[in-house]
């Protein structure tokens, strides 16, 4: 196993994100639609937080659970921010460190997402599934 890969092997570059003035709903679609569980928040290309599936479970949804998406999407906008729901300060990793630095953080750690940056510019992310398939990849 190489230990000095760069996590640029590993990461998604290009990474599905919301700008942090779009709607929730929006947001929410994307996850849905892409079937991701991790959604950078953006103001233009500065990463500025993260948005998860979990963040969306944290939320009550039982006085919306038999409603419509549209009525659904409706009532988390009239109700909810992006920067209500997100974690304004995601714990990141530089483009520059390696997959066992992007792994000593996640195995670490209680989430399974890390941003990838280049100062502040998101440039990728990694996930859990991402050093999985790696670890795969090399048996």
């Amino acid at each position: 196993m190489k230990k000095n890969e760069a996590v640029t092997k590993v990461m998604s570059s290009n990474p599905v994100s919301v700008g942090q003035n779009q709607s929730v709903s929006a947001a929410r679609r994307i996850l849905e639609e892409k079937g991701i569980h991790h959604l950078p928040v953006t103001d233009g290309d500065q990463l500025v937080g993260i948005l998860t599936a979990t963040d969306f479970l944290r939320v009550s949804f039982g006085e919306f659970g038999n409603q419509d998406a549209r009525s659904l999407d409706a009532m988390l906008d009239h109700t909810y921010t992006i920067a209500d729901l997100m974690n304004s300060a995601p714990t990141t990793i530089s483009k520059d460190q390696t997959v066992r630095d992007a792994a000593v953080v996640l195995a670490t750690s209680t989430f399974h997402s890390l941003p990838v940056v280049d100062g502040q510019t998101l440039v990728g992310i990694v996930t859990s599934s991402d050093l999985i398939h790696y670890l795969l990849e090399q048996y």
